[in-house]
Order: C-alpha cells, then structure tokens, then sequence
C-alpha cells in the first residue's frame, strides 16, 4: 500500500524539481504527524513509552504500550522532501503477533515558494500487517506556517484532516469514528534556551487515535532530545496516559 501512494509521486518529484540537500526535524509532534520530514539520508530513531495514569470505565488499567521507530529521509530535494520508516509496538495483548507497522510521508517545507509560502504534507501512517487487525491506514493531508507579530515569535500553527480505517476506528459505542481533523501548536522557547520546545494538538475522533496532547521536549544536542507528554482521550472511557520519548538523528 506504501508503494502504491508513494512511488507515483516521487517519480513525478525526480522529473519536476533541482537535487539540493533537504533539511527538517522530526516527523511527529506529540502524537500526531507534523508537516515535517527527515532530511535526505539522514535516520530518525524513536523509542516511546505511553504508560496509562488512571484505569479506564470499565475498573482496569491498561497495559503501557511501548513503540521503537526508524524513520529515513529519501528524496534529495529541498523543495520536496519525503520519509518512510516503520514502528515496532508492544502492549496491545494478541496484536503484539503483528508488532511492525509503516508510515510514510511526502511534504513541501515552509518558504519554499516564497516568505508566505506554508508547509504542506501527505501522508500515511499505522499500516499494520494484520487484515482488520492492525491496518489502521490513517491517510492525512496537513499545512503549517510559523508566525510572528512584530518580533515576538508566535510559533507554528498546524492544521490537517485524516481519514482511516472504518472497521478499527471505533467511538465507544463501537461505531465508525474514523476520520477527523488534525490541529497543533508549536514553539521554542528561545526566552529562556534553544532547547525546549512546547506544544498543544488535538485529534479528533473518538476512536483511540483521538486525543488532546500537551507536551515539551528538551534538546541535548542538534541530534539527541527528550519529549515529555499527557494525552487526554477524547473518548472518556480510556484511560488517559503520559509518555516519555527519546528521539536521535543520525
């Protein structure tokens, strides 16, 4: 499925745009996908652990679940970038027999075109390999723009739409709540160091994609960072969590 999206479109970006290096940051905000990509031949290893707080309606407390991603840059362009990676996640009982999910991502940068020229991205993630099992298959489109009033940074706003699977994607009713919008805000904290980074984001749906993020991440070095997060869902039945993430570029 990866291929059928992605190999169209990038043969199209080899025919269309000049070869220069590429330059982004990470793939993801909290939770959900930014607009960002991982620079050309260039790696991106994550290892995240999202641990419940608090036990869901039902009296139990979920298990933690633990996700472990690499993620490569591949098109040399700066005007067009593109990723694809894949995860390894545990904790979601017998679907731990299917364990690798893949993503893959296609974005225009900010500027590219001009100073008021947003990021743009297409993208896909969580294809599992489990037929109705774990091909969640969230396919989103998103646009992002830095903004400032005067000299004072306002930070990045994002906004996009998603749509996946119809059979997994469930409300607590276990009715199909499968698509939905995707909104962030982002900033560096550059008043007080380069090297912590806040944000907010939502995704909007009641299946257990949805959810509303705070967040913060601290950067060790222009390769190394750690986000803290808390995920409230949308659907109150599940058990809110915190994660913790280390994040490394190679």
């Amino acid at each position: 499925m990866i291929k059928c999206f992605l190999v169209p479109v990038i043969i199209l970006c080899f025919c269309i745009f000049d070869v220069e290096v590429a330059h982004a940051t990470a793939s993801t905000h909290i939770w959900a996908p930014s607009t960002d990509t991982q620079a050309f031949k260039t790696g991106h290893v994550t290892a995240d652990v999202y641990v419940p707080v608090e036990k869901d309606s039902e009296g139990n407390r979920p298990d933690a679940i633990t996700n472990t991603g690499l993620t490569f840059g591949i098109l040399p362009f700066k005007k067009l970038t593109a990723e694809a990676g894949f995860d390894y996640k545990t904790g979601y009982g017998s679907l731990d027999g299917y364990p690798i999910y893949f993503n893959a991502k296609i974005a225009v940068p900010e500027d590219s075109y001009g100073e008021y020229f947003p990021a743009l991205a297409l993208g896909v993630y969580d294809v599992g390999t489990k037929h109705n099992k774990t091909d969640y298959n969230l396919y989103y489109g998103e646009i992002a723009k830095t903004f400032k009033m005067k000299e004072l940074p306002l930070g990045r706003f994002s906004l996009g739409y998603f749509y996946g699977n119809k059979k997994l994607l469930l409300d607590k009713n276990s009715e199909k709540d499968n698509h939905g919008i995707l909104a962030a805000w982002e900033r560096t904290m550059t008043e007080i160091t380069d090297k912590l980074w806040l944000c907010v984001e939502y995704q909007g749906t009641k299946s257990s994609y949805g959810t509303f993020n705070i967040g913060g991440s601290w950067q060790f070095n222009k390769d190394t960072s750690v986000l803290a997060g808390y995920q409230f869902y949308n659907n109150h039945n599940l058990a809110d969590t915190a994660t913790i993430q280390m994040d490394i570029n190679f």
